[in-house]
């Protein structure tokens, strides 16, 4: 036997308490209890201290219950805190079997399919318990099959197919177990009117004609599960059709008597499945008013000599009345029904947890394949269902199943697609709100529909504290016997109250006992802030656990002090009764005045660099020059813009010597940047500002401010350079181009202009020789003829 005092099941992960309500914060407070039982059962964040001199003056007893860190800081020692935890104890948690088909044939009541088996829960109101639940599908599972078919005339044809079933069934099942009985039923239905026709010979046989039909039944039990399918195709060989008048027929009495006639049946404690084979309707409950029967189904066995005897007595059972008793005596059901009643079916289907539908072909020759689909199809899924729970307790599910597939909700109840070994689990977290009326044990079941195997858990629940025990009866210590004491205070008996209940309830409301609880005549009864209880201020709790009121007349207070920074006391001291009670090295009426001048000190290890003051841990700087919180920065001394003008370009444009160390040496000062120079800070503000223009390696220049506003060192910066405007390229090449041009044409002028005067020159010349000449205009003194005559001296002519 194993225990575990942790809040979870050690295969599985915790939920942390935290995720409980959000108002635990409060709630301790708010509950006003009275005894550390009553405290425990608030919330899981409660506790009580039982240190006797705990309370303060005015304080009342209920103020022992508070959260555990409230406690702890009202200086409750964790040794007299009591804080009962829940825990829980696995009574019986054998291993899911791992097991072959061909490992040799197991007693169904060896095989494991659900781990754990029986659990032991304590239960403290607000904390959850959780544990993990198991599932693994067991090889060659025994199966149990019970064929229930309707033998009105109708289903005539079915019948012949259904005769041969039992070999052919026990032959296709082997695939899948090695263990397999099958029994078989019958139904018609009531047999009074108008159900059937009650005259004697339609009594004898119900149908017309020269059909030879059996008399009308309700409910036969044929055949009791068997592992023999020849005695099933043997008796089921013998039976005969009846009839009846209307069309629904009276299958659900017969699914009744089916589930809760087990002996009779012969269900063993493994896979049970009915198939309800039909091609009509279902009456239900409240339909036999019709034959007058109004006594409603009483849900018990009524087979004498396998015959139901009590259908001309007992209504019809509901639907709700049929899914409990199936589910009860774990029955999966199979309609096997034609496709003319699907739709009807298939709503019964959604109505009755892990039962399927099939269609049933005219004749039923498909009816072996419908079983094997529909039972793989049942038994793929898992889906889990409690016992109905106590007054107070809620339970959550969270499935992780096949690949990874995880639900919460009702999703968390069922895994889908399970093979054969396939393992999956599931985490159950049980929680009560509150203890039960008499406190005592109760036992709730999870189990998956379906299966026979189940966990069943007994929950304790924790509704007293374990000091509760040594609690002394009339003990003296409460005011001469008139309570017990218990847990370091005083539970007082009926018709006392009082911190040691020292007084009656009928004293309460007296005058002489209110005169003591004012601090003067001119005062509220208790200054207001609480209630006079024989003669002694019970001081109003807050809702916030925190704040207290406190004082023989409750005129103190812990949370009206002065603050600082939105924080009472400044967050460096503690307040008491209205007035700060500081922290050491802190003064001041609100503890906001630091006596530690280490925060004042310079680099050069003086007090405000001898430039201030040192007050409250800052500097008060006395030269107007300088600031900051050690007097060290002066924003308009020489030097600034330089110093900055690194840090300032490598920031603003991502340039310059330091843009590689940019964020480790440049993250002192906020970098605000603005479109232009006129968007830059003025000198005249409150505190001091240099205006600095730099100049980078490409001569372009960037403007920036520097100037430190109280701590806050600030850098407004424009956010484009000024550069200098580079040559415009098309201009220059259109002007060269143009003036060379423009001298060659100037050139060319010239030289025309000098071949002119030069020309003229030499014409004048020539006018000039030409009237100087001295031959005869006529005649070209140096003309010579080309012709030239030679004369024959030997010719005469003839």
């Amino acid at each position: 036997m194993i225990v575990y005092h942790s809040f979870c099941f050690p295969m599985i992960s915790c939920w942390p308490i935290e995720r409980m309500a959000v108002e635990v914060y409060s709630l301790c407070i708010k509950a006003n209890a009275k005894s550390c039982g009553e405290c425990i059962q608030v919330g899981a964040k409660c506790g009580w201290c039982m240190d006797p001199g705990f309370l303060k003056q005015g304080e009342a007893t209920s103020t022992r219950c508070d959260e555990l860190e409230s406690l702890r800081k009202r200086g409750c020692s964790s040794t007299k805190v009591e804080n009962p935890r829940g825990s829980q104890r696995a009574l019986k948690n054998k291993a899911v079997t791992n097991r072959n088909k061909g490992e040799g044939k197991l007693r169904p009541e060896d095989i494991t399919q659900v781990q754990p088996q029986k659990l032991t829960l304590s239960l403290r109101s607000g904390e959850p318990q959780s544990f993990n639940l198991k599932f693994k599908r067991a090889e060659d599972y025994p199966i149990d099959l019970y064929y229930l078919m309707d033998l009105s005339y109708s289903m005539k044809d079915d019948l012949e197919n259904v005769k041969n079933l039992g070999t052919h069934l026990m032959l296709e099942m082997s695939k899948i177990t090695t263990d397999f009985k099958i029994g078989f039923g019958s139904f018609v239905e009531k047999t009074v009117m108008p159900y059937i026709s009650t005259t004697p010979a339609k009594l004898l046989n119900p149908c017309t004609g020269d059909q030879n039909c059996t008399s009308p039944f309700s409910y036969k039990n044929v055949l009791k599960l068997t592992s023999n399918g020849q005695e099933f195709n043997t008796l089921v060989g013998q039976q005969h059709i009846s009839g009846n008048l209307d069309s629904p027929e009276g299958g659900f009495d017969a699914i009744m008597q089916v589930a809760v006639c087990g002996e009779h049946i012969g269900w063993r404690n493994v896979t049970r499945l009915l198939v309800f084979s039909t091609d009509a309707g279902f009456h239900f409950a409240g339909d036999g008013k019709l034959g007058g029967i109004v006594l409603p189904n009483d849900g018990k066995c009524h087979l004498e000599n396998n015959m139901y005897t009590m259908s001309h007595y007992y209504d019809y059972p509901s639907i709700a009345h049929l899914v409990q008793k199936l589910s009860d005596n774990n029955i999966q059901t199979i309609f096997a029904i034609t496709e003319e009643f699907q739709p009807v079916y298939k709503e019964l289907k959604n109505l009755i947890p892990k039962s399927a539908v099939g269609i049933l072909s005219a004749n039923s020759s498909n009816v072996i394949n419908l079983i094997i689909d529909a039972y793989n199809s049942l038994s793929s899924e898992v889906i889990l269902e409690n016992s109905k729970l106590p007054e107070g307790v809620t339970i959550m599910y969270q499935s992780r199943c096949k690949n990874g597939v995880t639900g919460e909700g009702e999703m968390g109840r069922k895994c889908s697609n399970i093979s054969i070994g396939d393992e999956v689990s599931f985490t159950i977290r049980i929680t009560a709100k509150q203890c039960p009326k008499m406190g005592k044990p109760e036992t709730i079941k999870i189990k998956p529909l379906g299966f026979n195997e189940e966990v069943e858990i007994t929950l304790n629940f924790i509704c007293e504290c374990d000091c509760h025990k040594d609690g002394i009866e009339n003990s003296d210590i409460c005011h001469n016997g008139n309570g017990t004491y218990e847990c370091g205070a005083c539970r007082c008996n009926e018709g006392r109250i009082g911190r040691q209940c020292e007084c009656s309830t009928n004293e309460v409301t007296s005058e002489d006992l209110d005169k003591s609880c004012r601090k003067d005549n001119g005062t509220d009864i208790c200054s207001n802030n609480g209630d006079c209880v024989c003669g002694t201020c019970e001081c109003k709790k807050r809702e916030n656990p925190e704040e207290r009121y406190s004082g023989m007349f409750c005129e103190c207070d812990n949370f009206n002090c002065d603050r600082s920074n939105n924080k009472l006391c400044g967050g460096h001291g503690h307040c008491e009764c209205r007035v700060c009670i500081c922290d050491a090295n802190w003064t001041g009426s609100a503890c906001d005045c630091s006596l530690d001048t280490t925060t004042c000190l310079a680099s050069n290890k003086q007090i405000c660099n001898g430039r201030g003051t040192c007050e409250c841990g800052t500097c008060k700087c006395t030269d107007p020059k300088f600031q900051g919180p050690s007097c060290e920065i002066c924003p308009t001394c020489p030097g600034v813009c330089t110093e900055h003008k690194e840090c300032v370009q490598c920031r603003a444009f991502g340039t310059g010597e330091k843009k590689d160390t940019c964020e480790r040496d440049c993250s002192y000062f906020n970098l605000i940047k603005v479109k232009d120079r006129d968007k830059l800070p003025q000198p005249g503000q409150a505190f001091p500002l240099m205006h600095c223009k730099e100049r980078d390696a490409n001569d372009c220049w960037f403007y920036y401010t520097y100037a430190v506003n109280k701590t806050e060192k600030e850098v407004h910066v424009v956010e484009t350079l000024d550069c200098p405007a580079g040559p415009d390229i098309i201009p220059i090449v259109a002007g060269v181009v143009a003036g060379i041009v423009l001298i060659g044409l100037a050139l060319l002028l010239i030289w025309k202009l000098l071949m002119i005067i030069h020309d003229r020159r030499e014409f004048a010349k020539f006018e000039k020789e030409k009237m100087n000449a001295k031959w005869d205009t006529g005649e070209n003194p140096i003309y010579k003829s080309a012709v030239t005559t030679v004369v024959n001296p030997k010719y005469e002519g003839k």
